[in-house]
């Protein structure tokens, strides 16, 4: 073999294979055999002349000739990705896929209606959303974009803050009537709390007073979950009191189902973010997807908008 056997689509195996570290995980990713995927390997390998990567029983690692024909790669399949882009710029006519990661319930509740209309504004771009609380690596997982609440400390990543989500303390009706409504913080000490099992310190609530007083109080209950939507669910059942997002009980508290306890007590607000891959920040489709959810997102109920880049 020589070099005019490096092929785009070899390229594109063997950087999926560097980021994922499994052979198995590629194939299924691109729709191919195990063998496809070990072929392009090898007829890479071949037509540069190097190792690039070494494999074990158990793992996938890229030698050190590896990790800088990576690097290389990478940049050279996002120059070609952005010539494809301008020429079809030339017909107006964006397309492709842009794969988005987000935060589970605001992404079923809220997100994906703002992607059907981008969709309906650009047709010829095709959005893979996933719905996930975990912290996945982007690269790794494929992603181009996404959608975090709470702290983050990848700053691999570029990162567009998007705004800070209110949140409030509420409870069921029947609940309130049977176990009685909190007057002052300390009245929570009797209550049934529904905490969150994948956020930090769910077992204490921080409130600040209307005279500025900060309350820490504790948060017991026999029923922890790890998702929003069962969260907002156990809420609707009486099962107890919650700190909950605006977004997430809104329309049960317009309708009157869920009520607000301790209305003058605010609990601290939750950052919203936009991660970006950076090696996938210049695309055209994915600027517009970017651009799109930073303009859209104060509509979601709850959300104060912020404008700190990085």
């Amino acid at each position: 073999m020589d070099k005019s056997d490096i092929t785009l689509e070899r390229m594109r195996t063997f950087v999926r294979v560097a980021e994922r570290g499994s052979f198995s995980a590629v194939a299924r990713e691109l729709g191919i055999g195990q063998s496809t995927v070990t072929r392009h390997l090898r007829e890479l390998e071949e037509a540069v002349g190097v190792a690039l990567l070494s494999r074990t029983t158990r793992r996938v690692t890229m030698t050190d000739e590896g990790s800088r024909y990576y690097a290389d790669s990478v940049q050279i399949l996002r120059l070609v990705e952005q010539a494809s882009d301008e020429a079809r710029g030339t017909r107006g006519a964006p397309a492709g896929t842009i794969r988005l990661s987000c935060t589970a319930a605001i992404g079923v509740l809220h997100v994906s209606r703002l992607i059907f209309a981008f969709q309906d504004r650009y047709r010829d771009i095709g959005v893979d959303l996933s719905l996930t609380d975990e912290r996945i690596d982007l690269v790794t997982e494929g992603v181009d974009i996404a959608l975090r609440l709470g702290p983050l400390t990848d700053s691999s990543m570029k990162l567009r803050a998007l705004g800070q989500s209110r949140r409030l303390l509420v409870a069921a009706p029947g609940y309130l009537a049977e176990r009685g409504r909190p007057e002052d913080p300390r009245d929570l000490a009797g209550h049934e709390g529904i905490r969150m099992s994948n956020v930090a310190g769910s077992g204490t609530l921080v409130l600040q007073g209307p005279d500025g007083e900060r309350h820490v109080v504790p948060l017991a209950g026999r029923l922890r979950v790890d998702h929003g939507l069962a969260a907002r669910e156990a809420l609707l059942a009486g099962r107890g009191i919650a700190p909950a997002h605006q977004w997430l009980v809104g329309d049960l508290l317009a309708s009157g189902r869920l009520e607000a306890i301790l209305p003058d007590y605010a609990l601290p607000s939750v950052p919203l973010s936009m991660l970006i891959v950076p090696q996938r920040a210049g695309i055209a489709r994915v600027r517009l997807l970017v651009d799109f959810l930073a303009q859209q997102i104060g509509g979601i109920p709850g959300i104060e908008k912020t404008h700190v880049d990085r």
